[in-house]
């Protein structure tokens, strides 16, 4: 469905010149939910922003299902875009609100009050419709928001940040919702997030973003359990990262032990970081293993996290799923411990 090639972005000249995209390729597939993820000022809106018109590129091509729109203004692309501060109108009510867009372009009142009863059924607003929406919260207002970009029948719709606004809960049940109106609609969405969690819930893919560069693509398992370089561990959930030597296929940690892993192309034999996640390191029943000594114990309702210091000097975190009535609880600090590292828990990174 797009097809970004080559892409640049400059602001300024001379001096002043700030690159925020460098040369970035990606195709995004018909029916696809795919995400841009990384820090902010990495380059994700930027390149939102190309796709919808909003700004030209400096150099490179945007094709959306095959015909070239680098060049075309934003009213005329079969896009629409969701912001961030949703930008409603307060005046109006909520059918008011995603009727507008069809009214400018000229649809008949049966076609119009059509679409605004088929959007308010997919956002499950109907009882809303009379409502201004500012006297709705933040969640109506963001599902008014979705209803009036959707209500045209877009081939892509881009989702900048919408949900940041909204309070942790609420942004786990919006997750959902927006997963399942992509499924609904078979519209291509294209989602901006500096939230690691949103991304792997709702994706189909990821691209995760660093310094106006692309550095991996993939689907949410593979970009967390298969990580191309340290960044992108690092930016992808919880993370310990060790010091190694790598012979073959085989990994010697600083801390000790001899791992099985999967080499990594372009990797040489020699000094390498691993990367541990804390759900994949158990204690070792029979004493066998990383020797380690606790440090400190974190409950955090559905699990605990030690933090726990290696034989090497090394800090390392391991994550436990906690047991009904409080039944496995870890030891206390200063508890002498092994720890066992589940079949394939190393991976060895790209620096």
């Amino acid at each position: 469905m797009i097809e970004i090639e080559n892409a640049t972005k400059t602001f300024g000249s001379g001096d002043a010149a700030f690159t925020a995209l460098s040369d970035v390729s990606v195709t995004i597939a018909n029916n696809e939910f795919f995400t841009l993820l990384g820090p902010s000022g990495c380059g994700k809106t930027t390149l939102l922003r190309l796709i919808a018109g909003f700004e030209p590129p400096t150099m490179g091509a945007i094709k959306l299902d095959g015909k070239d729109i680098t060049r075309l203004p934003p009213n005329q692309r079969p896009v629409n875009t969701v912001f961030q501060s949703y930008a409603l109108f307060p005046h109006m009510s909520v059918a008011q609100n995603i009727a507008f867009g069809l009214q400018m372009q000229g649809k008949s009142k049966s076609e119009v009050a059509a679409t605004v009863d088929e959007m308010l059924r997919l956002v499950r607003m109907e009882p809303m419709r009379d409502r201004r929406t500012s006297e709705i919260s933040g969640g109506q207002q963001q599902r008014v928001a979705l209803a009036r970009a959707l209500a045209p029948h877009p081939e892509v719709l881009l989702l900048d940040e919408p949900l940041s606004a909204l309070d942790l809960k609420l942004r786990k049940e919006m997750q959902i919702e927006l997963k399942r109106l992509q499924h609904e609609t078979g519209i291509t969405f294209v989602f901006v997030t500096h939230d690691q969690e949103e991304a792997l819930t709702m994706s189909d893919r990821v691209a995760v973003m660093s310094a106006g560069k692309i550095l991996q693509i993939g689907r949410p398992r593979d970009i967390y359990e298969s990580p191309a370089e340290r960044f992108v561990a690092n930016f992808i959930g919880e993370s310990n990262f060790l010091n190694a030597t790598l012979s073959g296929e085989t990994v010697t940690l600083a801390a000790g032990g001899d791992y099985a892993v999967k080499r990594p192309d372009g990797v040489h034999d020699g000094t390498v970081s691993v990367l541990v996640r804390p759900e994949h390191i158990g204690l070792s029943a029979n004493g066998s293993g990383l020797p380690a000594t606790i440090e400190n114990v974190v409950y955090s309702g559905e699990a605990t996290v030690a933090h726990l210091a290696l034989s090497s000097g090394e800090e390392i975190k391991a994550r436990f799923s906690n047991a009904p009535n409080g039944d496995g609880a870890l030891p206390g600090k200063g508890t002498h411990v092994s720890l066992a590292l589940a079949p394939g828990a190393i991976t060895v990174l790209r620096d």
